[in-house]
């Protein structure tokens, strides 16, 4: 339960809020809970600048100083400039939300801009990493069924270019059975994904050897104890291979998926089809990813071409 320093006026607005996110704009609840953090954040700095938690009437007297002190005090903690945006666009958000609803209006926000944040390039592992990861992840248990269900949540989060977010929230009844199946992504959007015969065969292996008893409605995926695996599991297993395999420290369940679109690009893959494949909602997202080829294309020029050496 997050705790807000603020009158309850503004509690009962950030409950309609919150309500308003979740039911209409069907965020998850990590983001939901992510932009619960960020505005205790915020109104906590508030009531200490203030003296005294905040109104209505408080939030609406804020000047770009106070909006501007708030960014230099997250500044001064050393915060990452990503975690500040997304501070300052729930900010935007719930600020956007009280006036559309003529709770209370501030205009000295959209004066304030939001730092710029660097736009990280997506870290792929190698078509040989890849495979070499899937390889070997099953051997890093000593359960034979656990080891089959690390094989089979790898394979799928590179052959299907999944988030690790949408593979452990599939039930067992949503299990691959043909050369398709369908995914629910951000937002609670819906895509088709294929299925290559390694991933459905994976999982198959997985299933047949899970000592657990699973329904249609039961979780796909599970722990030792047969509930629903938590993804902090699959992050620890991919930290390990990485000292075996000789992997960078990017290694991570989120780069399979960054591997699975960086190898369609590099056989030809239009970005469309892969903008689909990937549940993005925007082009300009995918379009990161012929980054990557480029950089892959220049290095190989440097290492290869006569004219480039020397």
């Amino acid at each position: 339960m997050i705790a807000y320093a603020a009158e309850p006026a503004v509690l009962r607005a950030i409950e309609d809020w919150r309500a308003w996110l979740a039911h209409e704009r069907r965020l998850s609840v990590h983001t939901l809970d992510a932009y619960g953090r960020d505005l205790a954040a915020f109104l906590g700095f508030v009531a200490e600048h203030l003296g005294f938690a905040p109104g209505l009437r408080d939030l609406e007297n804020l000047t770009t100083a106070d909006f501007r002190g708030y960014l230099a005090k997250r500044n001064a903690f050393g915060l990452a400039r990503t975690s500040t945006a997304r501070a300052m666009s729930c900010l935007r958000g719930f600020f956007r939300f009280l006036d559309h609803n003529g709770i209370a209006h501030n205009a000295a926000l959209g004066a304030v801009r939001t730092p710029k944040t660097p736009q990280s390039l997506p870290k792929a592992l190698s078509e040989e990493e890849a495979l070499e990861a899937l390889g070997a992840i099953g051997d890093l248990s000593g359960e034979p069924w656990i080891g089959k269900r690390d094989t089979a949540l790898v394979t799928m989060l590179y052959g299907c270019g999944l988030r690790i977010g949408e593979a452990l929230a599939l039930n067992r009844g949503q299990a691959p059975k043909g050369e398709t199946m369908v995914v629910t992504g951000k937002g609670g959007k819906q895509r088709l994904v294929p299925v290559l015969p390694i991933v459905a065969a994976a999982i198959d292996n997985y299933l047949a050897a899970c000592p657990h008893a699973l329904g249609g409605g039961d979780p796909l995926f599970v722990g030792a104890r047969g509930k629903r695996l938590n993804p902090g599991v699959a992050q620890r297993q991919m930290r390990r291979l990485r000292a075996p395999l000789g992997l960078a420290e990017t290694a991570t369940p989120h780069a399979l998926r960054h591997s699975f679109a960086t190898h369609l690009l590099c056989g030809g893959g239009d970005l469309r089809t892969i903008q689909e494949l990937l549940g993005h909602a925007s082009l300009s997202t995918t379009q990161r990813y012929t980054k990557v080829d480029a950089d892959r294309l220049v290095r190989v020029y440097n290492q290869a071409h006569p004219r480039a050496r020397g």
